[in-house]
Order: C-alpha cells, then sequence, then structure tokens
C-alpha cells in the first residue's frame, strides 16, 4: 500500500512539475512583452475589487506592492528565469512521458540545481512560497532517485497506479 500510495505522489508531482513548466513558460513568455507600468496596471485591477472589500488583504497587498517595486532590469530577469526553469521542467516530463530511464539522473540534477537555488533564496529571502516549493522538490526528486533505482519507466508506473487506483488487474 506504502509503495503504490508513494507511486501516486511520484506521478502527481511529474503531473504538477509539467503543468507548472507550461505556466512558467507562458509567464516568461508575458514578462518579455510586458512594461512594469503595465504590470502596475494589471496587478491594480486584478486587486482593486479585494482591496475594496479588504483593504488589508494580505495577497492583494502583496502583489500590488510587488509590482509597484518592478524594474525592466527585473522583469527581464524574471522572463528569463521562468523561461528556462519551464522549458526545463516540460522536457524533464516529456522525456520521462517518452519513456527514458536515461532522463531520471538528468531530472535529479536540473531539479537539484534549482533546488539550490530555492535554498540561497530561502536564506537570502525567507518566504513560506519558497519554503513549501522547496520541500515538494526535494520530496520529487527523492520520488525520482526511488524510481530510477527500481529500474521503472514512467508509464510502468503509470499502468500500475492507475490499475490500483481504480482496483483493476494489470496486464503486462
Amino acid at each position: 500500500m506504502r509503495e503504490r500510495v508513494l507511486d501516486l505522489v511520484f506521478l502527481l508531482g511529474v503531473l504538477f512539475k509539467g503543468l507548472d513548466g507550461l505556466v512558467e513558460l507562458v509567464g516568461g513568455v508575458v514578462l518579455l512583452f510586458v512594461t512594469p507600468a503595465k504590470l502596475q496596471h494589471a496587478a491594480d485591477r486584478a486587486t482593486s475589487g479585494e482591496l475594496a472589500e479588504d483593504p488589508h488583504d494580505l495577497i492583494a497587498n502583496l502583489i500590488v506592492h510587488g509590482a509597484a517595486h518592478l524594474q525592466h532590469g527585473s522583469i527581464v530577469f524574471a522572463a528569463v528565469y521562468l523561461l528556462v526553469h519551464g522549458v526545463v521542467k516540460v522536457a524533464i516530463v516529456i522525456a520521462l512521458l517518452v519513456g527514458s530511464r536515461r532522463i531520471y539522473p538528468w531530472a535529479m540534477a536540473a531539479l537539484g540545481a534549482f533546488l539550490i537555488f530555492q535554498l540561497y533564496e530561502l536564506v537570502t529571502h525567507p518566504s513560506i512560497g519558497v519554503a513549501i516549493l522547496t520541500v515538494f522538490d526535494a520530496v520529487i526528486i527523492w520520488l525520482t532517485w526511488r524510481e530510477w533505482r527500481r529500474g521503472r519507466e514512467l508509464r510502468t508506473t503509470w499502468r500500475g497506479t492507475v490499475a490500483w487506483v481504480f482496483r483493476r488487474p494489470v496486464a503486462d
């Protein structure tokens, strides 16, 4: 039972990383074409209703405050960071879906590099979001290592886990 739950967490983590990578790609492309003034305007529009209802709303105030302090250089850095991060995540997920076990060490190395950067960010600019993301990435790295060590491809794990979730026998 524990093994099946870990398999399910691994598959959900891979799915989340793929979706996260797509969102980062879209966000990076958008940031390449958006000026700080446009971002400030979008932040104001997106949060105006919430701030009218609750002027002390933490999330809305963080968004407005963050947008107000953006500069062109920081937007370009964020865009490039999101694009690189997104491309790497999407490439890892695609390679895992194609069925190559050789991608596991590369996936762990790439996620490990992101993890090191996140640890640096956590030390220099602590935040709950980065802490949660760091723990999540560490768990995904461990689950990827576990999967690689077991010698299974993603599709094998997928088939067995889906069968377990829906309580069907696995056809080999």
